[in-house]
């Protein structure tokens, strides 16, 4: 596109005639992550400043509209009802889609993908979330699923402990 090495990198400081040309000149991949893992991530990752998973999670709902990018819902991130993805890939299939991304878009597969071990991670995820899920409140385990809601109708989280 023309105006690609511009310093605006937000869709918003684009007319909605170069915002289309943009994006139809683009492949437009989407990485997605189901909700409560990024939460937990963001957490062990020491992105948040509490104590406590619980207290952690709290933090997370009290700031609402104001959510830091790292938990803030991807609908609202990536406006996937807007833009038209040509490819969604999924965090625990990372090894399979990757290669599949890279082949269909013609780029060598085997020099350019990292070693992944998605059943480890996927074993390991679920694991550490049924241990964190059972720290919070219903309460919290109530305002999570309606914070995260456009999320999980969005996207296939077939194992989400937030679509319960």
């Amino acid at each position: 596109y023309p105006r690609q090495h511009t310093r605006e990198t937000q869709l918003s400081k684009f007319n909605l005639t170069e915002v289309e040309a943009m994006l139809a000149s683009y492949t437009k991949v989407l990485f997605i992550r189901e909700p409560f893992q990024r939460l937990i991530s963001t957490f062990m990752q020491g992105m948040g400043s509490s104590p406590s998973f619980s207290s952690f999670v709290q933090d997370v709902l009290d700031s609402g509209q104001q959510a830091r990018v790292a938990w803030k819902p991807l609908t609202s991130l990536c406006q996937p009802c807007f833009v038209q993805y040509d490819y969604v890939v999924m965090f625990g299939f990372l090894r399979q889609e990757l290669g599949h991304l890279l082949r269909q878009t013609g780029l060598p597969v085997d020099s350019l993908l990292p070693e992944l071990s998605d059943t480890q991670v996927q074993w390991t995820y679920s694991w550490l979330s049924e241990q964190m899920f059972h720290e919070l409140s219903l309460q919290q385990k109530k305002q999570l699923s309606h914070f995260y809601r456009w999320d999980l109708a969005a996207f296939p989280f077939f194992s989400s402990f937030l679509s319960d």
